[in-house]
């Protein structure tokens, strides 16, 4: 498919997906939203990916759907919406469930939808300009793309309800505080350290990566009991993994590791003044 929303660029294991209408702050539109859908059926499906990084150009990340697109006379009643939107969220299931590891690296705007998605992500980068708002009741809607599920998980049910009910932004450093940002990084290093983060996670043993974020994944919903289960079914598999194998005969070999996770970016200019 030939996309005109959305980059699409995989490289050493690496897929990298950008929402690519900078005039529009990379708003979701129906046509974004039709290619975010395939890219992400395209990366879910090919073998030789083994990490994500989402990301926008021009310097936005997503501003939330976009309202142009939001004729009131196209939907005529609430079922109808419903079905609209529930096609929309097949690809956030599937992006929210697939067991690749996922980094954001968001740059100004991650409005609405645009915060959802990033939510999605198991880290989330940020530059100095990067701003988060969960804007939806400005316009009378609700949060969607998996929001409701996965911000009270990040933030706790309090803070999520604040977000939710005051579309309050939050900068940079604020989202770092409240746990949605793992790390501040200037705005020409957040795109290299995201993909320099996601060739370490490519190079780690794809099984392990699958089993501990689907595990950490269903902690909230299990008790200890059925996470003690899951954990030694799951070591049960490591244990006979290729990757498993290559890791420990590379060890007892004194063979240096495969995986090496990459050193921090430095500081920001932000954080260097303060």
């Amino acid at each position: 498919m030939s996309y005109q929303f959305i980059e699409l660029d995989v490289c050493d294991g690496v897929a990298t997906l950008a929402f690519n209408q900078p005039q529009r702050r990379n708003a979701l539109g129906m046509g974004m939203r039709t290619e975010f859908a395939h890219a992400i059926e395209t990366i879910l499906a090919d073998d030789a990916v083994r990490a994500i990084v989402l990301t926008g150009r021009g310097g936005a990340f997503c501003a939330g759907g976009d309202i142009s697109q939001m004729d009131p006379a196209a939907i005529p009643d609430a079922q109808a919406g419903r079905r609209r939107m529930r096609n929309t969220l097949v690809s956030i299931e599937r992006l929210a469930r697939c067991d690749k590891p996922v980094i954001a690296a968001v740059d100004g705007p991650a409005y609405g939808a645009g915060f959802g998605i990033a939510l999605l992500a198991d880290i989330v980068l940020a530059t100095p300009a990067a701003r988060f708002c969960m804007s939806f009741i400005r316009i009378g809607l609700v949060p969607d793309c998996g929001a409701m599920y996965t911000l009270p998980r990040v933030v706790g049910v309090q803070r999520a309800k604040e977000l939710m009910l005051t579309a309050r932004e939050l900068d940079a450093a604020s989202a770092r505080d409240y746990g949605i940002v793992l790390e501040v990084v200037d705005a020409a290093q957040i795109l290299p350290r995201a993909q320099a983060m996601a060739r370490a996670l490519a190079g780690a043993s794809a099984t392990a990566v699958a089993l501990t974020k689907t595990g950490v994944n269903q902690s909230l919903s299990l008790d200890l009991a059925g996470m003690l289960e899951y954990e030694a079914a799951a070591q049960g598999i490591a244990f006979t993994s290729p990757g498993h194998r290559d890791a420990a005969q590379r060890f007892l070999s004194r063979q240096p590791p495969l995986f090496q996770w990459p050193a921090a970016a430095p500081s920001t200019s932000e954080e260097s003044a303060t």
